[in-house]
């Protein structure tokens, strides 16, 4: 029974070291797979030998019975909250430090005062009672005097250690902080709640609160809670740090998960420069903050100072501007973005929130609209963190007017508002889009920068800021209008001397002379058709009126064309203005005659290219196998039919010799080719 023993107690502490590694420290020293080997001995051990199950176990953390309310629990010493400094400019820093200096009597002569600057979480305050290094009882806020006993939640969470990690734990410890949830988890639920037909939360705080008042714990262990812990309630028998900085030290030693985002600093220059930091970087913080704290690091200083009514008088809360606040929407319309998608965006009643007055806030897609259950006339909460695009986080049912409409983009927009073409939805796809991407306004700076791109018409030069230009100036209006420009229009625009505009004009004529159709497709931009799909179709079809006549069946035929691409296909040459352009740039270039190479040798063979062949570059011997009928891949599989190799043949070599793969040199392909003319 001893060895049993002695094994149980060995296990606990194998899995609490790695929960604290997992949890807390973010960085596991054991893969799941042996976690959970540990932990299934430890289960089976405990069933075996009931006796010997402790409320401290790691297998104690998760479920339990379900309560019927929440039993009172008194604070030894009041959870008080703290001096909130509203003024969101830096003096509010500077009107901290200045109360503080009077406060202790010093000059402008004499040292600053060093501080602590942490972050204001944006969650639900806990005080966790230890008694001989045992977590006893876990209570919130309350009323600040009296709190709920939510202990059976709290142990739940695997961040909160059961036992403190130290040999000597003090007679008596209260631990406080923040239980909160991190916005990807938060994102996470809402999508599985949604999922399920549940509530879905407005916000993380909301999540976290609701989370951890759930009279069940079975309920609570499925949430995704987080924990920081920044302070101390009662202690009995610990030798308390003599500075806050060195106390969350102390903690982060004994279990807790501290938050590395804090600073030691002197005087307000050191708490404004705090403040602007974690202003600039709240938008990318894993988690809401609404603030950041400053506290006087010295401990004695902060007994020196005490506290005003119940306030203390060595910390202060300096807030930022609100993220969220509800308002009305009054509209929904749709913006159409550089690809053709269609955004809906919500036309708000104005609201100040994050800092600036809110009027639109995006929608995302159909899909999320109808998840977050948003109507015209709802009130919503709206969120705007730092530069982000404001969004609508949810619609407040209960205020929902008896006339607030659904939206149906689809049925609102049936065509593009920006250019009049089809609007349509793929299987599987959130986004609608448009199908004018030739003429579409929203699209044309898009449109002219892939079709001048290198594996495309190969523009050289026609990049971004020409770009901008050209098309804000009114110069072009679809790729046609590229063709029509003459040098004088080139060297009137911004930083473009007379050499670069007859190099742009050069470019411009090289692309439009003997184009391959493959490129030609490609350049087109019609959606889910890349460079190897535009290469198979120009093989298939052998010229642009048998592919642009072509139906859905015949489409199917061509390799790796199946119906999500043949139906893209399809409704890119259905629209009339996209034809129309297409027409105009028919006019404007000479595209390569060609046939159509269905019977050739090569067909249905893959060749994979890899080394430095001594007289094709890597682009020549691929056009030369395409010409040929076959095609090439970047890997190498058994379905591979040759690889070609030249000099320092690196891994592709070494797989095709294990996949027993046929090897070409430059002269073997050239020879290949021949033989298939």
């Amino acid at each position: 029974m001893h060895e049993v023993i002695r094994r149980v107690e060995a296990l606990r502490q194998q899995i609490e070291h790695h929960n604290h590694q997992y949890y807390v420290l973010d960085t596991p020293q054991i893969s799941d797979s042996e976690f959970d080997q540990l932990y299934q001995e430890l289960h089976s051990l405990e069933r075996q030998y009931p006796e010997l199950v402790t409320s401290t176990s790691p297998t104690q953390r998760v479920g339990g019975k379900a309560a019927t309310e929440f039993p009172p629990i008194r604070h030894a010493i009041p959870m008080l909250s703290i001096q909130t400094e509203t003024d969101t400019e830096s003096s509010g820093a500077i009107n901290f430090d200045t109360r503080v200096r009077k406060e202790l009597g010093l000059y402008e002569r004499d040292a600053p005062v060093e501080y602590v600057a942490e972050l204001k979480f944006d969650g639900l305050a806990i005080n966790l009672r230890y008694e001989k290094g045992v977590l006893t009882s876990a209570a919130t806020r309350g009323d600040g005097e009296v709190g709920e006993d939510v202990t059976n939640n709290i142990r739940t969470m695997q961040q909160i250690p059961l036992r403190l990690l130290t040999t000597n734990p003090p007679a008596l410890l209260e631990v406080r902080g923040e239980v909160y949830m991190r916005l990807a988890d938060f994102e996470r639920l809402n999508q599985k709640q949604a999922a399920l037909g549940d509530k879905v939360f407005v916000n993380p705080r909301n999540a976290a609160a609701g989370s951890l008042r759930q009279l069940d714990p079975n309920i609570t262990v499925q949430r995704p809670l987080s924990f920081f812990a920044y302070g101390l309630g009662e202690v009995q028998g610990w030798n308390v740090p003599a500075t806050h900085s060195t106390l969350l030290d102390a903690l982060q030693n004994l279990g807790f998960p501290v938050c590395s985002e804090r600073a030691v600093t002197k005087g307000a220059e050191g708490l404004v420069a705090f403040h602007g930091r974690i202003s600039a970087q709240r938008a990318q913080l894993p988690f809401d903050i609404d603030g950041v704290v400053y506290k006087v690091n010295s401990l004695a200083l902060q007994r020196e100072l005490g506290f005003r009514s119940r306030e203390p008088r060595w910390a202060v809360a300096h807030k930022y501007p609100p993220q969220e606040a509800t308002t009305v929407i009054e509209a929904i319309e749709v913006q159409v973005g550089r690809t053709g998608a269609l955004t809906p965006v919500a036309r708000l009643k104005p609201v100040f929130v994050g800092g600036a007055t809110v009027t639109n806030a995006t929608l995302h897609n159909q899909d999320e609209i109808d998840r977050k259950d948003v109507r015209v006339g709802d009130t919503v909460v709206v969120r705007r963190a730092g530069d982000v695009i404001p969004e609508v986080l949810s619609s407040i049912a209960e205020k929902r007017p008896a006339g607030a409409v659904k939206f149906d983009l689809i049925a609102e927009y049936p065509t593009c508002p920006e250019c009049g073409s089809h609007v349509v939805r793929e299987e599987g796809e959130a986004a609608a889009r448009c199908t004018g991407g030739l003429f579409c306004p929203a699209q044309r700076k898009q449109a002219i920068l892939h079709f001048a791109s290198r594996r495309a018409m190969d523009i050289e030069g026609l990049g971004d800021k020409l770009v901008d230009q050209l098309v804000d100036g009114g110069l072009v209006h679809s790729l046609a209008d590229l063709y029509a420009l003459q040098l004088p229009q080139f060297a009137g625009l911004e930083r473009m001397a007379e050499k670069s505009a007859q190099n742009i004009v050069d470019a411009l004529e090289r692309s439009r002379k003997d184009v391959p159709l493959a490129r030609f497709i490609y350049a087109l931009g019609i959606r889910n058709v890349g460079e190897a799909t535009a290469k198979d179709l120009a093989r298939v079809f052998g010229n642009f009126d048998a592919l642009q006549a072509a139906d859905m069946e015949t489409l199917q035929q061509v390799p790796d064309v199946g119906p999500i691409v043949a139906e893209s296909i399809k409704e890119f040459f259905a629209e009339p203005h996209n034809v129309e352009v297409i027409q105009q740039l028919r006019d404007a270039v000479t595209l390569q005659a060609g046939m159509a190479i269905q019977a050739s040798k090569l067909s249905g063979l893959t060749f994979v290219l890899t080394g430095s062949l001594p007289n094709l570059t890597r682009d020549e011997a691929q056009a030369k196998i395409e010409t040929g009928g076959g095609k090439v891949s970047s890997s190498v599989s058994k379905k591979t039919s040759y690889v070609v190799a030249g000099a320092e043949a690196g891994s592709k070599l070494e797989r095709a010799k294990e996949l027993g793969v046929m090897v070409l040199d430059e002269a073997g392909l050239l020879q290949l080719l021949e033989e298939t003319k």
